[in-house]
């Protein structure tokens, strides 16, 4: 498996792909590599001669400077891991900063048509700048036909699809469903960083938005909403940061159901200090 650590060298390899008429799948990743990325590479092979998987710390989309420190960087057991899949057609870009950014570490600013500042970017000032940035640089890094981005962060997956139409990039960006542990949790890179209790604790995330899935189908969100949050209250080891319940398409909270548009509801949780996401589909 080839890693490549400087752009020219995964430009190189992708124009050699493309020369011979090959298709190229794209996913973008921080690293620390878990199953529910190996599932992302595995649908990318499924649709693609060869996949280039990134695997960079994004500096840009930090707003928090200790969390970026703190995040796991594991380069050798990813490659190991991404070897268990195919060890011929995925390559690895895993550049420096200053590979990227050059000696300008900063990030653009984008309009996202209002998308950047529900949810998260209510809470991470500046994170969708971050984002957009880097996911720029990549594609036209890379040149990818098609990129694959996972639903839990489904945010930043409309964000990406903006960026793609807004910024008329040729990639087709693909969204896949989240991949859970047996117990319900979504599968993160933060999960190694919980403490034994709150490893325990936190499947109590999806558990409560399943049933508000359930109770949405009765009652209004607003009611649902405030069910949550008296869960959240009584639970001594997991603080809810938010919970809505958002049109798919604009991300905005829906103030009343409409039986033509498509809900799902997001979850942002701490437990100690580490902050976990989540949604789910509600139809």
């Amino acid at each position: 498996m080839e890693v490549y650590k400087q752009k020219e060298d995964v430009i190189r390899a992708v124009s050699a792909f493309k020369s011979q008429k090959k298709s190229v799948g794209m996913v973008p990743t921080m690293g620390a590599l878990h199953q529910g990325h190996l599932q992302l590479v595995i649908k990318a092979l499924a649709q693609n001669d060869y996949v280039v998987v990134s695997v960079f710390v994004n500096p840009t989309q930090f707003d928090n400077q200790d969390d970026l420190k703190k995040y796991p960087r594991t380069l050798e057991a990813d490659v190991e891991l991404l070897k268990t899949v195919h060890k011929d057609a995925i390559v690895v870009y895993a550049p420096s900063v200053e590979d990227v950014y050059a000696d300008q570490v900063v990030s653009e600013r984008f309009d996202f048509e209002g998308l950047e500042f529900e949810m998260e970017g209510k809470f991470r000032e500046g994170h969708f700048d971050g984002v957009g940035t880097i996911v720029k640089r990549l594609f036209e890094i890379v040149t990818p036909d098609k990129a694959y981005f996972g639903e839990k962060d489904f945010q930043q997956l409309q964000i990406v699809k903006k960026l793609v139409e807004k910024q008329h990039i040729p990639v087709d960006v693909v969204g896949c469903e989240i991949h859970r542990e047996v117990s319900g949790l979504a599968m993160s890179s933060r999960n190694v960083r919980l403490t034994k209790a709150h490893s325990n604790e936190a499947p109590f995330i999806y558990k409560t938005l399943k049933a508000a899935k359930i109770k949405f189908g009765t009652e209004s969100a607003t009611k649902v909403t405030e069910w949550v949050a008296q869960q959240f209250k009584a639970n001594d080891l997991l603080a809810l940061e938010y919970f809505l319940i958002a049109d798919v398409s604009t991300l905005k909270p829906v103030k009343r159901k409409s039986n033509n548009k498509q809900y799902r509801a997001f979850i942002a949780v701490f437990a100690g200090d580490i902050r976990l996401i989540d949604n789910i589909a509600l139809n």
